[in-house]
């Protein structure tokens, strides 16, 4: 797998589904800035039309409307369904996760702790969720809520050293001293 964090402004992201699963991807997916995805879902589950709002589509895709998007998620739908609409994605150049089918993956999505503009990433390539969640959660202690301050501080301060003209080495090495200063990396045991 190759590692990317991808701005969702410039993609259109879109998921085939139509329960919790569904749900909990579109979700995701605006947690992570995206607004405007796509939600194809023939029989939604009440609270994903609802959170889906102008944005579902009341069917599943067909290559006109894949031919439109850049990634797919495919989750809540049976297998053979969901198989055939894979293999529709592809032959339409898209990138496609069937959730928890990893040889129907292009990508996976990863278990991630986001803190401000610090996003932290976990990934098995698909082969055991449930430890990156475990990892996840240990991130989680190790870089808490204060990390979004900190971002915000060091974003500021490389700011002004870039207009002083320093040279990105130097500013590199001024961070580095920093976050050793205060022991920025200094985990919690874990209980």
């Amino acid at each position: 797998m190759i590692p990317l964090a991808l701005d969702p402004k410039h993609l259109q992201l879109a998921i085939a589904g139509n329960g919790a699963l569904a749900l909990r991807r579109l979700l995701a997916l605006r947690r992570a800035g995206a607004e405007a995805v796509l939600v194809f879902a023939d029989a939604p589950e009440p609270e994903l039309a609802a959170q889906a709002g102008e944005f579902l589509r009341p069917f599943l895709p067909d290559a006109a409307a894949l031919a439109e998007l850049h990634l797919l998620w495919i989750t809540d739908l049976p297998e053979h369904i969901a198989a055939g609409l894979a293999q529709a994605t592809r032959q339409a150049r898209v990138l496609v996760n069937v959730e928890d089918v990893p040889s129907g993956c292009d990508f996976h999505s990863v278990a991630e702790v986001r803190r401000g503009d610090l996003l932290i990433t976990v990934s098995t390539n698909g082969a055991a969720p449930g430890l990156a969640r475990g990892v996840r959660r240990g991130l989680e202690a190790c870089f808490g809520p204060e990390w979004d301050a900190r971002v915000e501080e060091i974003a500021a301060l490389r700011h002004g050293w870039r207009a002083e003209g320093l040279s990105m080495p130097e500013i590199s090495r001024r961070i580095e001293a920093l976050m050793a200063e205060r022991c920025w990396l200094s985990c919690p045991k874990p209980q």
